[in-house]
């Protein structure tokens, strides 16, 4: 229930954010333009995102006969949670790595690079199926595709606002015009970071509330323990080239080479999430 408030107020901030960046670049009106703007893009994350990430990544569509060693896990653990059976989609890179997406659980597609099959057991693989299972169950990947938008949304408009006071002229015609100008300014530049820091505060949050859901359905959380494990310890050795508007979807962060530390992290550190899973520091795990 926590994660769950968390998400919802996290949400909020974001919506509120994009109202106040709207009024301060607009007024009434650039309030209601704002929100205008984030129901647009919204209404196309909600129909398109999945599609646009599969593409992204060339995920190729497998068959049951391709692919059993999937098909068999997913299967048994649908039956179990009661959803359907997701899409199933192989990525043709060795970087160890899945994701789900997908805009609710009739309409939802798991993904699994082609180093993950290699790399994982088959424990370990239930364990990171169950978790992308969770977070099909748990209707994530609508959250985190309206935080995204909300957020791209909100730097959109910080941008246009902070290049149009700019260029419009700050010179107003008192010292209080100046300074309210300049205030507007500040906030057009604070509020994106801000944005982006919300939106990866929701995707950390959705992040514990899979394993703990795919632990669940599996009776095994140091299976999934040690898949993260070996995860982290391998997609560093390859890591995958991702865009930074779908790395949120992956289970662990495919993005690497820059670490500027957990606050601008999708992902909350893997020591932690193995400890969350197994009551134990992760560094006992072997």
């Amino acid at each position: 229930m926590g994660n769950t408030f968390k998400t919802a107020f996290l949400l909020t901030a974001l919506t509120l954010l994009l109202m106040m960046i709207g009024r301060a670049f607009g007024g009434q009106n650039g309030m209601a333009m704002a929100l205008a703007f984030a129901l647009i893009m919204n209404f196309i994350a909600y129909f398109f995102s999945d599609k646009i990430a599969l593409a992204s990544y060339r995920a190729q569509p497998v068959t049951r006969e391709e692919l059993p060693r999937v098909y068999s896990v997913v299967e048994r653990l649908t039956q179990k949670i009661g959803i359907p059976m997701p899409k199933i989609y192989v990525i043709p890179t060795e970087s160890p790595n899945a994701f789900a997406t997908g805009r609710n659980p009739r309409h939802a597609s798991v993904a699994v690079t082609q180093g993950i099959l290699n790399l994982l057991n088959d424990e370990e693989l239930e364990g990171v199926l169950a978790h992308e299972l969770g977070h099909v169950n748990n209707r994530d990947i609508l959250i985190s595709s309206i935080a995204a938008t909300i957020a791209g949304a909100i730097t959109m408009v910080a941008n246009m606002g902070k290049w149009a006071m700019i260029f419009g002229g700050m010179g107003g015609r008192d010292e209080r015009d100046r300074e309210g100008g300049l205030a507007a300014l500040a906030m057009l530049i604070v509020a994106p970071i801000a944005a982006m820091l919300i939106q990866l505060a929701v995707s950390r949050s959705r992040e514990y509330q899979a394993d703990a859901s795919g632990a669940h359905y599996t009776g095994n959380p140091y299976a999934l323990a040690s898949a993260l494990r070996k995860l982290d310890a391998y997609s560093r050795r390859l890591p995958m080239a991702a865009s930074p508007s779908t790395a949120h979807l992956f289970i662990v962060q495919p993005l690497l080479g820059v670490n500027l530390g957990n606050l601008f992290s999708t992902h909350p550190p893997i020591g932690k999430r193995i400890e969350r899973l197994t009551g134990q520091p992760a560094e006992f795990l072997q």
